[in-house]
């Protein structure tokens, strides 16, 4: 019988090896990526049932490289191994579409239970936050401000130091487009610097703190 195919994505090497000797045994693990833009390629050429993604990674975060294939009409699962048990990460990814939350430092079985509950078309969340994030989505509690797709990648690039240039390059538009993004991010967001909307990116985990 086919194994249930797994597509991952995790900035961190030895994180992404440890996923190899962990998931291998149970399905066939196609590729492991190391950012979000690398996971979107892989997705289109390899088609995964079940994609296991970590929340902050360079150039396009998980959540991001969720609602991009979403939108391009993807049916894979998605189940997020991180290091965030920060409901508001929890509630976002499941808000977009996501069959799985599971922390890192969770035992290694969660991520196994978790990969299988997606394929079943059930959600599974770590236990450890499991009652808060239902509670908060229960009250449709959020991360405040909400920007659009696009303004998240734009921040998030704003945040890893592209310059509006390489920004424009990255994502087909023109540098004036860019930012025009920029300022409606700082108005969304009510910050006035750049530093601010560092700190912004770090507290939506669009970069890593």
């Amino acid at each position: 019988m086919k194994r249930p195919t797994v597509l991952a994505a995790d900035d961190h090497r030895i994180v992404a090896e440890g996923l190899r000797s962990l998931l291998e045994p149970d399905f066939e693990l196609v590729e492991v990526v190391e950012d979000g833009a690398a996971l979107i390629e892989a997705h289109d050429r390899l088609r995964p049932d079940v994609i296991v993604a970590d929340v902050t990674m360079p150039r396009l975060n998980g959540i991001q490289a969720m609602r991009r294939l979403r939108e391009n009409g993807s049916e894979a699962k998605f189940v997020f191994l991180t290091m965030h048990p920060d409901v508001a990460y929890a509630v976002e990814a499941l808000d977009a579409g996501a069959s799985g939350y599971v922390l890192k430092h969770s035992a290694p079985e969660e991520l196994v239970s978790a990969v299988r509950e997606a394929l079943a078309g059930r959600t599974y969340i770590t236990p450890r936050i499991a009652g808060e994030v239902l509670n908060a989505m229960r009250q449709g509690a959020g991360k405040g401000a909400k920007l659009t797709s696009r303004q998240s990648e734009v921040l998030q690039l704003i945040a890893e130091g592209r310059s509006a240039k390489e920004i424009a390059a990255m994502l087909d538009l023109s540098p004036r487009t860019v930012e025009s993004h920029k300022y409606a991010i700082m108005e969304i967001l009510d910050v006035k610097t750049s530093a601010e909307l560092v700190r912004e990116a770090v507290k939506r985990g669009l970069v890593a703190d």
